[in-house]
């Protein structure tokens, strides 16, 4: 799969809530490092992201290609599971094996304005 195919079917699955959609998206074992979730497979993280998520609408920026990495800048306007509004400006930044398939993803955006309310509705998630 080439790079702006893999950074376009990533971010459409994101914004659509497809779970096998994105998996396949990752290597065996991958992981995803969110500064919000921690460290987690992505088999556990994206469930988890979209059970928390009543809307996802992404705007893609720009695609950065790197040797075995890319790195993608969009907006994410994310719409928390209890109707608050918690948009950022992200960077995703995936380290990929042979096959073009993502080992690693880092999350990279500033939580200020959104880690209280997503926190009280993360606690009532997960409790």
């Amino acid at each position: 799969m080439n790079i702006d195919r893999l950074v376009a079917t990533y971010l459409n699955a994101l914004g659509s809530a497809d779970t096998a959609g994105i998996i396949a998206l990752f290597a065996p074992g991958g992981r995803v490092h969110s500064p919000l979730y921690g460290l987690m497979k992505a088999a556990d993280f994206y469930p988890m992201l979209f059970d928390e998520t009543d809307e996802s609408v992404l705007h893609l920026r720009k695609v950065l290609k790197g040797d075995q990495v890319i790195a993608f800048w969009f907006d994410f306007d994310w719409t928390l599971a209890d109707g608050t509004p918690a948009p950022f400006t992200c960077v995703d930044v995936a380290e990929l094996d042979v096959s073009a398939r993502i080992t690693d993803l880092h999350i990279v955006y500033d939580t200020s304005t959104l880690r209280e309310a997503w926190t009280r509705q993360h606690l009532a998630v997960t409790d």
